[in-house]
């Protein structure tokens, strides 16, 4: 049995589910997405890339290998691709357009009943409101997943591994310090309204099990890594804390991150700027400046990225661990080709998840990582 897409080309073959055996990439061709559309390809899934480009879509297929005459689904906002994907029920939908507090549930949403979801999310409300969807995802068969990327499960993992057969910690603080290189090229829409909401949002931290207002660039740390390099971060409401309070159960929770600023000018500033920044009218006026900057390709900063986790019990014992990757954005490409695949062939359990509670800590190393435990 087969199913006719939104744009009039035959689907793959219906499952059980009522899905066919197609996976779509969403903003396939971003950086993600088409790394994420190349791994997929090579692996024999049947890939379709979405976005607003036809002509774009169709030459990130023929990068990755897709057939001239491969399917492409034409669709420029989350509403429209939500319409095609309850018309053409894919398999697994993978989110890469950004945006993801916004995007994310009306994609999700759409993938159900038996279809699945996933997507890269690292900030809190993002993904707080594809958590949400559990329950719903429960009754629908489906798995959603968020954070499928360095950010979240470069340390949700090393706090999962920390935690092991061991009673519920104390504390736990996670950082998270990726390497990236830049690619030449406009910022863009979505990376400039994820800045530009970081510095909106202020930082977060759990206190006696509860979610609570911090300042951004709170509790600044100087990590020197395995390899003997180092590098500085700071404090920053992102996916990593709500998945490390979630692996551990602990009720004191804090995460930073090497984007966050640790100069102590900045971090005087960034108060007075947020407040700013809030005032919808300044906010779209920096996202639209923000995002035609242009940017010189830049090699990444180290040799690898690092995710770290320090797990400490009330007795006063103490763990640390970290999770060794290379550059940041191809992991996240890897973690998400990884997940998507094993969703697609049947693994993962129905719900919404982060990637390590959805298919375990090791996805971490099935993604090319290395734990260096303690």
């Amino acid at each position: 049995m087969s199913k006719t897409s939104g744009n009039g080309r035959t689907g793959g073959t219906t499952g059980e589910s009522g899905t066919n055996d197609e996976v779509w990439i969403v903003g396939a061709t971003g950086r993600v997405g088409r790394g994420v559309t190349a791994r997929l390809a090579a692996r024999g899934l049947t890939v379709v890339p979405v976005g607003r480009s036809r002509e774009r879509m169709l030459a990130v297929g023929a990068e990755a290998g897709l057939r001239g005459d491969a399917k492409v689904v034409v669709a420029d906002s989350a509403e429209r691709i939500a319409d095609e994907i309850v018309r053409g029920r894919p398999r697994v939908v993978v989110n890469t357009m950004g945006a993801f507090a916004a995007t994310a549930p009306v994609i999700a949403r759409a993938c159900m009943p038996g279809g699945h979801y996933v997507d890269q999310a690292n900030d809190v409300v993002a993904v707080e409101r594809l958590l949400a969807l559990h329950d719903e995802a429960v009754r629908a068969g489906s798995t959603l997943v968020t954070g499928a990327g360095f950010g979240v499960l470069a340390t949700e993992a090393v706090v999962a591994k920390l935690c092991e057969e061991r009673p519920v910690p104390h504390r736990v603080r996670v950082d998270a310090v990726a390497s990236v290189a830049v690619e030449a090229g406009v910022l863009g829409a979505a990376l400039a309204a994820s800045i530009t909401d970081a510095l909106t949002a202020g930082g977060r931290r759990y206190e006696n099990g509860r979610l609570v207002m911090s300042r951004l660039g709170a509790d600044p740390q100087h990590l020197t890594f395995p390899d003997g390099e180092s590098a500085k971060s700071a404090g920053v409401a992102s996916g990593e804390l709500i998945a490390a309070h979630a692996a551990s159960g602990a009720p004191f929770v804090t995460a930073t991150s090497a984007l966050a600023p640790t100069a102590p000018l900045i971090r005087a500033l960034i108060p007075p700027l947020g407040r700013l920044l809030s005032v919808p009218a300044l906010r779209r006026l920096a996202v639209d400046r923000l995002g035609r900057v242009r940017v010189k390709a830049v090699p990444r900063p180290r040799k690898h990225s690092w995710g770290h986790a320090v797990v400490e019990w009330a007795d006063g014992t103490r763990h640390e661990g970290w999770l060794r990757a290379d550059d940041g954005m191809d992991y996240t490409a890897d973690v998400t080709a990884a997940v998507t695949e094993l969703l697609a062939r049947g693994a993962g359990r129905a719900g919404a998840w982060t990637p390590a509670a959805a298919l375990g800590a090791d996805l971490a190393t099935t993604a090319g990582g290395t734990f260096v435990l303690d």
